[in-house]
């Protein structure tokens, strides 16, 4: 069976360097012309669209657009040649999914599910940064209650994103507060900002951020990673403490990663054996060629297909 994993994934890797001079079609599905964040979708249709085996459901940044991610990733090149329906959306400026987020979403997918005929359970999403905070917490809603989603996903993964709400913003006070560096205090007061715009400050509003977080550090706040507890989930991080240091001036307690350790850890002690800590190192790069450890580069397109189709047949 390794064999036949090993032989699969040269084949694919050598499909998509092939793709780099072939761009896939990207096609844009407008559902809401008002909406410039969240009123669309874009879509790259496999080679046999008629028979896709699933749908991967790919979720953009804080504040990006569906358009920012293509350019980020190879993932819809891999995903064209194995039958894979590829997704790009964006919740604008949210950090979590709350009703109205939800509602969009949703109603992307019921389109989706529509247009291309595809089985209800054969979708997998992913985010990026505040994407994966997205993802991951509709995820756990779809597991919670089936009878008000249109979806329960096979799986879902984060690509260094900060899931808890709470750590999320004393993180950010801290980084405002200490003024280490002028980029990082910019990033957490605009953050900030919005945060409490919509719901307040976090632990002055618990009951209502625990209904929003993916997963609370705090167990007496929310244990929201329970309903994931028989879904496979990855989180991915590029933990390179020294460019952290060097460039943010950001110790391992402002990292993303040490809150989703624990996280995948929990769901282990629960069972869950398809919860995995996806590590790399110096894999962080943007298509700009810019050296960033937050970025879509740290996921291996190829093997994160191999591991959805398994899920998915």
């Amino acid at each position: 069976m390794r064999f036949v994993i090993q032989i699969f994934l040269i084949l694919t890797a050598v499909f998509v360097m092939s793709q780099n001079t072939v761009a896939q079609t990207i096609k844009k599905i407008i559902l809401d012309e008002q909406d410039t964040h969240s009123g669309y979708y874009l879509v790259v249709e496999p080679q046999n669209k008629n028979a896709a085996s699933g749908v991967l459901l790919l979720l953009a940044g804080f504040g990006q657009i569906p358009d920012a991610t293509p350019p980020e990733t190879k993932l819809h090149n891999v995903a064209y040649a194995h039958n894979i329906i590829t997704v790009f959306y964006a919740g604008g400026n949210k950090l979590y999914a709350d009703s109205i987020t939800q509602t969009k979403l949703s109603k992307v997918i019921n389109d989706i599910i529509k247009r291309y005929k595809v089985n209800r359970n054969n979708f997998v999403l992913g985010g990026y940064s505040a994407g994966g905070m997205l993802a991951m917490r509709y995820v756990e809603l779809c597991y919670e209650f089936p009878d008000k989603f249109p979806i329960q996903p096979k799986g879902v993964f984060t690509v260094d994103s900060p899931i808890d709400i709470f750590t999320i913003y004393e993180q950010l006070e801290e980084s405002a507060k200490n003024n280490y560096s002028e980029l990082a205090v910019e990033e957490a007061v605009r953050a900030m900002g919005y945060i409490k715009n919509d719901y307040g400050i976090p632990r002055e509003n618990v009951s209502t951020y625990a209904k929003l977080t993916a997963f609370s550090m705090n167990k007496s706040y929310s244990q929201n990673e329970i309903h994931l507890k028989n879904c496979a989930v990855r989180t991915y991080h590029d933990v390179d403490i020294a460019w952290r240091i060097k460039n943010r001036n950001q110790t391992v307690h402002l990292s993303n990663y040490e809150v989703t350790a624990e996280l995948i850890n929990r769901l282990v002690l629960m069972g869950n054996k398809q919860a995995e800590f996806m590590q790399s190192f110096q894999t962080g790069y943007r298509s700009n060629g810019q050296r960033h450890p937050h970025s879509w580069s740290i996921v291996n397109e190829v093997e994160l297909m191999q591991w959805m189709k398994e899920l998915v047949q």
